[in-house]
């Protein structure tokens, strides 16, 4: 299921590039499994590294990438999905020329980027298609060399990464030119990736397309543009809150605002992204704990693939007690599952939450330089599936594990900048849903080679299509709003009105269908035709209107919420249209040869009806009168 992806994957940093070409050295399997996660929780429990002195591995400290004076561009992409919901928040990235299109969980835990390859014989059905590299142009693989693992065959370098809630995956390394969408500066560059071609776990169920490795290593994404001199050695995420979804991520530095709030991060402590934390404070009192509590085995990490937050067992206990005291009037209510034990409370009937902060305690973070981090409880807390008005503790304790976790839920509506060049990880409270207003962001012209964004669109058909421009015949669109269903459907004929104009056709053009309930979000179908039945569109007016709401150039009024394109589909001319058109001629010949007949059988009736009134001979029987039926004989 989607919803127990590996939203919350820390990847086991198995470096690819290996000193040996040994197949027996392959980076396959890890440590002994954790227990699983929870079924309804959408993460995975803290990461496993390989074992320090396997000869699979290589060491993980890398070298301090320095800044050029040089300005550098930034690509900044938006972020879609909900983090509760799927479990993740995922990008948009085209990989190819022509470029095909891919949602990919965003994760700071992975050091690879990877996407399913067309020749999958494993790969579960995803958001789009496969990667077809025999359709681009610009594909290469990577030929198998003494710094990579080798395929069967000792032709093309192979990679393989497992997480632990038991999903893996694994296949081939290839080179294309990757695009970033129509809001970067940085234009698009060639780059090594993953091609999928065995999937096992939630990556298989998962509905996001893969992953774009954030983490440290020679396959991340982010150092390959940095040791390209792309971009600066930084990157920034920045999730939408509770009622607010999205958000954006920036590759490379940006004039981010000057009263962030820093802390160091200590690159040689770990292969992850982690913090000094040394702290906790709840309604501004500090918990009685050892500061070592937080430097056991991997310290504090930050990674944006986990869901919620793990603490050291002793952590924990001292956190959920506090926070029990402060909010002792609320009433304690099962949680969603009920096979897992919960920590919810019923608030109010009201499901809004920007009134939480006067309900619930504040709770900081504090760091080694005595700074603290003042956590809103959107940063705790996670609306209750099932219950309107109640919310559930999302912090959890981490059992043998002495790691400190915390995922994206301690981040939601924060701008996380990761300085990898100076070792320190920065916060600033703002609206991720509106990040580029707030910090006033240059608008970035279009790359040379803008991608598309239905380079790859799935075509609804089983019938080829004869070459050049393809001719949609409808097209559907499903998208999620993060209104409840009962909510929209008196609205729906308003907001089809709304959707018309946004998309600059008749009204008559646009049909709203599939109203269904995803939570406290609503699924619904877009379909919109041409304005005659027997007139098409062309690709590129299909491509416009697609490419229209996967960019959220649409805008609906507030009342709708957010909007986020799930999926959409093509339908082009099918054999079964002309099958359709065929019987219609049939069916008005046959009306057009009854309507004949009839006419005719009418005028031979009209004949015979006035020869019948001009026959001069009288029946027998009526010439007869009464008076003479009396005469005698």
């Amino acid at each position: 299921m989607a919803l127990t992806s590996i939203s919350a994957t820390l990847s086991l940093l198995i470096c690819l590039s290996l000193p040996s070409s040994n197949v027996a050295d392959e980076n396959i399997l890890h440590h002994s499994p954790r227990p699983a996660a929870r079924s309804r929780r959408p993460m995975v429990f803290p990461l496993f590294l390989s074992q320090p002195h396997s000869p699979s591995s290589r060491s993980v400290s890398l070298p301090h990438r320095k800044l050029h004076s040089k300005s550098l561009p930034h690509s900044r992409m938006r972020l879609y999905d909900d983090l509760l919901l799927n479990g993740y928040y995922t990008t948009r990235l085209w990989i190819g020329t022509p470029p095909q299109m891919f949602s990919l969980i965003v994760d700071s835990g992975s050091t690879v980027t990877y996407v399913p390859c067309s020749d999958c014989k494993q790969c579960g059905k995803h958001q789009d298609p496969k990667f077809q590299p025999e359709m681009s142009t610009t594909y290469q693989p990577v030929k198998c060399n003494m710094d990579c693992n080798c395929d069967d065959d000792k032709e093309q370098c192979v990679y393989e990464r497992a997480y632990a809630e038991h999903s893996s995956s694994k296949g081939v390394l290839g080179e294309d030119l990757i695009s970033f969408g129509n809001e970067s500066q940085l234009t698009p560059q060639r780059a090594v990736f993953g091609c999928e071609n065995v999937e096992t776990g939630d990556l298989y169920s998962q509905r996001a397309d893969g992953i774009i490795g954030l983490g440290t290593g020679d396959l991340s994404l982010v150092d390959q543009l940095v040791d390209k001199d792309l971009i600066s050695n930084s990157f920034a995420l920045c999730y939408g809150g509770m009622d607010l979804g999205g958000g954006s991520m920036i590759l490379g530095g940006f004039a981010y605002p000057s009263d962030m709030m820093f802390t160091d991060s200590d690159p040689d402590r770990s292969p992850y992204y982690n913090i000094d934390l040394t702290g906790i404070r709840v309604a501004g009192k500090d918990l009685l704990l050892d500061s070592r509590v937080f430097d056991g085995e991997r310290g504090v990490i930050l990674d944006s693939g986990t869901t919620y937050a793990y603490l050291p067992d002793a952590a924990f206990a001292a956190f959920e007690e506090a926070l029990l005291r402060e909010a002792s009037p609320l009433e304690q209510i099962d949680g969603p599952d009920p096979n897992v034990k919960d920590t919810c409370f019923h608030v109010a009937p009201s499901n809004d939450a920007s009134g939480l902060s006067k309900i619930f305690p504040s709770v900081e973070m504090v760091f080694k330089s005595g700074q603290s981090w003042l956590l809103s409880p959107e940063n705790y807390l996670f609306r209750h599936s099932k219950v309107h008005g109640a919310y559930c503790l999302g912090v959890f304790p981490n059992g043998k594990d002495h790691t400190t976790l915390l995922g994206g839920i301690v981040v939601r509506n924060t701008l996380v900048v990761y300085d990898r060049e100076n070792s320190k990880v920065g916060f600033f409270r703002t609206n991720c849903s509106e990040l580029s207003d707030r910090l006033q962001m240059d608008g970035a012209p279009p790359p040379v080679t803008l991608p598309s964004n239905d380079s790859n669109p799935t075509l609804n058909t089983s019938s080829s299509i004869p070459g050049g421009d393809i001719l949609i015949g409808q097209i559907n669109l499903d998208i999620q709003l993060t209104v409840n269903s009962s909510y929209l459907k008196p609205r729906m004929e308003e907001l089809s009105k709304v959707l018309s104009k946004e998309l600059d056709v008749q009204s008559s053009q646009v049909y709203l269908s599939n109203l269904t309930s995803k939570g406290n979000n609503s699924l619904i179908r877009i379909v919109v035709v041409p304005t005659e039945p027997s007139s098409l569109f062309s690709n590129v007016t299909a491509t416009s209107i697609v490419s229209r709401f996967t960019n959220h150039q649409i805008k609906l009024p507030g009342i709708y919420g957010n909007y986020e394109l799930v999926s959409y589909t093509l339908e082009p001319l099918r054999k079964r249209a002309r099958w359709e058109m065929k019987n219609t001629i049939v069916v008005m010949a046959i009306l057009i040869v009854a309507v004949v007949v009839g006419l005719i059988a009418y005028g031979v009736w009209l004949m015979w009806k006035r020869k019948q009134a001009s026959n001069p001979y009288i029946n027998v029987d009526e010439a007869i009168v009464a008076e003479q039926e009396l005469l005698p004989l």
